[in-house]
């Protein structure tokens, strides 16, 4: 007899099992029964005889079991061959016998020969859709390595190891985070998003939205039916559920009535060692808010900023903003202009403080920590940055005087800039560094493009700077990192290689990509405006080679309406034109920039008729 039917093991895998002979004894206690006959007829039964059959049964059970715990004993090193255990199949695929390494390598072979219909597009209903999903687009596969591992695991008893057979599933990963946004779109419009909880100010009233849950797929049961139903070649069906925001309507309530109203019911003193500062309900409105996240949890916050900026100029009274060194020009050379520290309020003891004290009636002063604070730009660092020798300069010329707004928004914007000091491998933003040009920082009305035509506004003629400071760091070699032609060309600017300037829009910016400092010196005159980069020289020399002007266009006439917005020209023609900027360093040309521009033809403008 065989314990494998047809199949025999390998030889030098197959058991050798030695059996020893077992005999049934002929009943020593129990004498031979007489046979039947005729003088015997009609005797009676054997009383034990029953314990007699028992006892026989008992000692063949007995053999049976010591032969099979010896060929159980015997077999191990066949049963337990492999890693896997035998009659182990995954996909119709026999891993039982194998090492991990050779089963792995099996079901990879298995995976190949299914690729098409692995690869093809599962159908998915959610609700009343029905969609398709590739699985790779979700990454929907099969783990071959921990499928292995289960197979491994699968336990089985030494018997069964022998005789029986056993499926292990695969085991199927699919990217959760893809899938949901996947089937997202696929939900269409029998979904609904989340209506988030939000408390807002008008003003100084509170203002709140109760939240309402969405109607759409979770996440990880989508990933779960689809993991169990992808290989079953039946549509998988994942069901729409809904989801509700963290912060239920009866929260937004209770934070309305506990914190956003009684915050903004009355001032809160700011008390420090140099005075005290009175914070407006309005200027908390402007920095209380309650910021939900991608749960529908609502946080109170306090933005120390926002915070600020409501105060205006009232932190004045208690703070001393540092000083960044500069430099200046002093008998024809740079010198240092020294740094000084200030003293600001602890923001994040503010932030605290002030949270804190918003919900109470009574009580509303809190106690502000003033913090010493350095300059960004120390007398010490400003001084090692190199700054030597003028490296390029550059000059443009207006007309009508200091007097007029224009020549005045020009004076005021050089004033702004002069001795600025940019670190290497800073960056600067001409609109960061003046911030927004107004009355208040000393601009005026004068005229600036807007929608293709002139018109009044305030801080009209900063674009000339502008330019002209872009010149300066394009002939010192300095990184061009934003800037923006005008849309018209005037005669009073270089083609191409000049800029505008439009807050918070249109900015300027350059890099310092050298190892030195650089300092923006600026000067005027009556008719002129004048920025000078000074540095350490990097080049011999930066110049300006142009392309002939191309598709030439000329100005169409627009009559407008008279009045004081109008501001009539006399129009200009439009153009394409490049300029190389071409750098030489030992006498060879080392790098080449090529920057091109469109001009526009500037209409003729005509106030009337």
């Amino acid at each position: 007899m065989t314990l494998y039917g047809d199949k025999l093991p390998p030889a030098d895998d197959r058991p050798t099992v030695q059996v020893t002979a077992v005999t049934w004894p002929a009943t020593e206690a129990e004498p031979p029964r007489a046979a039947a006959g005729p003088d015997s007829a009609g005797s009676a039964p054997d009383p034990a005889a029953p314990r007699r059959g028992r006892r026989r049964r008992a000692v063949l059970a007995a053999g049976v079991a010591t032969v099979l715990l010896a060929v159980g004993a015997g077999a191990g090193g066949y049963a337990y061959a492999g890693e896997v255990p035998r009659g182990t199949t995954v996909l119709g695929t026999e891993l039982g016998g194998k090492s991990r390494a050779d089963a792995a390598r099996a079901l990879r072979a298995e995976l190949d020969r299914r690729a098409v219909t692995l690869a093809a597009p599962v159908p998915v209903r959610i609700g009343d859709r029905t969609t398709e999903i590739k699985p790779a687009d979700v990454g929907l596969t099969v783990d071959v390595d921990a499928t292995v591992e289960a197979a491994v695991g699968a336990q089985a008893a030494p018997l069964s190891r022998l005789f029986g057979s056993r499926t292990v599933e695969p085991v199927v990963t699919v990217d959760a985070v893809r899938l949901e946004t996947t089937l997202e779109t696929a939900v269409g419009p029998q979904g609904r998003k989340m209506t988030m909880p939000k408390i807002t100010y008008s003003g100084t009233t509170p203002k709140k939205v109760h939240p309402k849950p969405a109607l759409t797929v979770d996440a990880q049961n989508s990933a779960e039916a689809l993991r169990e139903g992808w290989l079953s070649g039946e549509p998988v069906t994942v069901p729409l559920v809904e989801k509700h925001p963290a912060t239920t309507a009866e929260e937004v309530d209770r934070l309305v009535t506990e914190l956003a109203a009684p915050a903004v019911a009355a001032p809160v003193t700011l008390t420090t060692e140099k005075g005290s500062v009175t914070i407006p309900a309005n200027a908390i409105a402007r920095s209380l808010s309650f910021p939900a996240d991608k749960a529908g949890k609502l946080t109170p916050k306090l933005d120390v900023k926002k915070l600020r900026t409501a105060l205006g100029d009232k932190l004045a009274a208690i703070e001393v903003e540092p000083r960044n060194a500069a430099m200046t020009l002093t008998g024809g050379k740079p010198t240092a202009v020294p740094s000084r520290p200030g003293q600001r309020l602890d923001d994040a003891a503010l932030s605290r403080d002030l949270l804190a004290v918003l919900p109470k009636a009574d009580g509303r002063t809190i106690n502000g920590v003033l913090k010493p604070v350095d300059a960004d730009l120390t007398t010490e660092e400003v001084t090692q940055l190199g700054i030597k020798e003028k490296v390029s300069s550059f000059t443009t010329y207006f007309t009508g005087g200091l007097s007029s707004p224009r020549s005045k928004n020009i004076v005021q914007i050089a004033k702004d800039v002069d001795g600025t000091v940019v670190k290497p491998g800073e960056t600067f933003s001409l609109n960061g560094h003046t911030g927004e040009r107004s009355y208040k920082q000393g601009y005026h009305d004068a005229p600036v493009i807007l929608d293709g035509k002139l018109v009044p506004g305030v801080g009209g003629g900063t674009s000339q700077f502008t330019t002209t400071l872009f010149n300066a760091i394009y002939y010192a070699g300095l990184e061009d990192v934003e800037h923006k032609p005008h849309s018209y060309w005037f005669s009073r600017y270089p083609a191409v290689i000049e800029s505008t300037i439009f807050y918070p829009d249109l900015d300027f910016k350059f890099r310092n990509n050298t190892p030195h400092g650089v300092m923006i010196d600026t000067s005027y005159t009556s008719g002129s405006v004048t920025v000078a980069i000074w540095g350490t020289k990097i080049y011999d020399s930066v110049k300006t080679e142009y392309s002939p002007r191309r598709n030439i266009t000329r100005p169409k006439i627009i009559r407008l309406e008279p009045g004081p917005s109008c501001i009539a020209t006399n129009g200009i023609d439009g153009f394409t034109q490049d300029a190389y900027r071409i750098f030489r360093k030992d006498g060879k040309v080392v790098k080449r920039e090529k920057f091109t521009w469109t001009y526009q033809a500037e209409p003729r403008f005509v106030c009337g008729p």
